[in-house]
C-alpha cells in the first residue's frame, strides 16, 4: 500500500506531482538540490492551492490538509529512507536519471517503487542500474499536472505486473487515467506530439503561416485544446529539443529538430520559462 510518495526535483513537473499527490491525501516530500528550488516549489504550491480555494475547485479543509501532508528538503536520502513510491521529475538527461536512480535503490526501502516521470526515454536503461528493475517504470504525467487527466504508464523489460497494478491505483486515487505502454522510444503521446509540434516550426521556418494561424488552425480545424507552438512554449523548447534529439538518435531523420527550434534555444527563447519563445509571455 502506498501511503508516502518522494518526489524528486522541484521543477514545473515535480512542483504539479507534489501538489496533486498531496491533495490527493498521500504523505508527500519533495526534494530538489536546491534551497531556492524548494522554497519556490512550496511557494507555487501553496499559491495554487489558495487560488483553486479561492474559485471554489477546492474545500479549505482540503487545501489544508494538503498542505500538512507537504514536506521539503534538499537531501535525497531523507526525502526516500521511508517512502513507498519515489516519481523522479528531473531534467531530461539520461545521465542524471541513472545516477538518481543509483542513489535512490541505495536510499529507498526494499519494497519501495521507482518511478520516471520521463517523457520520451527507456526506463529499462534507467532501472539497470538499480537491483529492483522489477520495480521500476515510467509514469509519464502531463503539465499542468493537476488538469491534465493521463498518466502514461510504461513497461520496462522487467517490470513486474503488481508494480504496474499498484501504480495504477495511485493514479486511480489521483483522479487520473491512465494507458499501459510497452517500452520503445517516445512511448504514444511524445512520439505524435513531436512530430507535430516539428511540423509546425519547420512550416514557421518555411513562411506558410504565422504562428498564431498555426495555432488556431490545429485549435479550430482539428480540435486540439492548444496550438503546437503554444504548447512547445509551456513545455520549455529546451524541453522539446532535448526530447527531439532523443527520438532523433533512436528513430531516425523524421524526428530531426527543426533549425528554427534550434536556433530559438541558442538565443535563450525557452518559451514560457524564458518569457520570450513563440510567442512574448512578457505581454501576457
Amino acid at each position: 500500500m502506498i501511503n508516502h510518495i518522494a518526489v524528486i526535483g522541484g521543477g514545473t513537473m515535480g512542483r504539479g506531482i507534489a501538489y496533486t499527490a498531496a491533495l490527493s491525501g498521500f504523505e508527500v516530500t519533495l526534494q530538489d538540490i536546491s534551497e531556492e528550488a524548494t522554497e519556490k516549489a512550496r511557494d507555487t504550491i501553496e499559491n495554487l492551492l489558495n487560488k483553486n480555494v479561492a474559485k471554489g475547485y477546492v474545500e479549505v479543509v482540503q487545501a489544508e490538509e494538503a498542505k500538512k501532508n507537504l514536506s521539503y528538503t534538499t537531501q535525497l536520502q531523507e526525502a526516500v529512507c521511508k517512502t513507498d513510491l519515489v516519481i523522479e521529475a528531473a531534467l531530461e538527461i539520461m545521465e542524471l536519471k541513472i545516477n538518481i536512480f543509483k542513489q535512490l535503490d541505495e536510499f529507498v526501502p526494499a519494497h519501495a517503487i521507482l518511478a520516471t516521470n520521463t517523457s520520451t526515454m527507456s526506463p529499462s536503461e534507467i532501472a539497470a542500474s538499480t537491483k529492483r528493475p522489477d520495480q521500476c517504470l515510467a509514469m509519464h504525467f502531463f503539465n499542468p499536472v493537476h488538469r491534465m487527466k493521463l498518466i502514461e504508464i510504461i513497461r520496462g523489460l522487467d517490470t513486474s505486473d503488481s508494480t504496474v497494478e499498484i501504480v495504477k491505483q495511485v493514479a486511480e486515487k489521483m483522479g487520473k487515467e491512465t494507458i499501459e505502454v510497452n517500452e520503445f522510444p517516445g512511448f504514444v503521446t511524445s512520439r505524435m506530439n513531436c512530430l507535430i509540434g516539428n511540423e509546425a516550426m519547420n512550416m514557421l521556418m518555411e513562411g506558410v503561416a504565422s504562428v498564431e494561424d498555426i495555432d488556431k488552425a490545429l485549435k479550430l480545424g482539428l480540435n486540439h485544446p492548444m496550438g503546437p507552438l503554444e504548447l512547445a512554449d509551456l513545455v520549455g523548447l529546451d524541453s522539446r529539443l532535448r526530447n527531439m534529439e532523443y527520438l532523433y538518435h533512436h528513430l531516425g531523420e523524421k524526428y530531426r529538430p527543426s533549425p528554427i527550434l534550434v536556433k530559438y534555444v541558442k538565443a535563450g527563447r525557452l518559451g514560457r520559462k524564458s518569457g520570450r519563445g513563440f510567442y512574448n509571455h512578457n505581454n501576457k
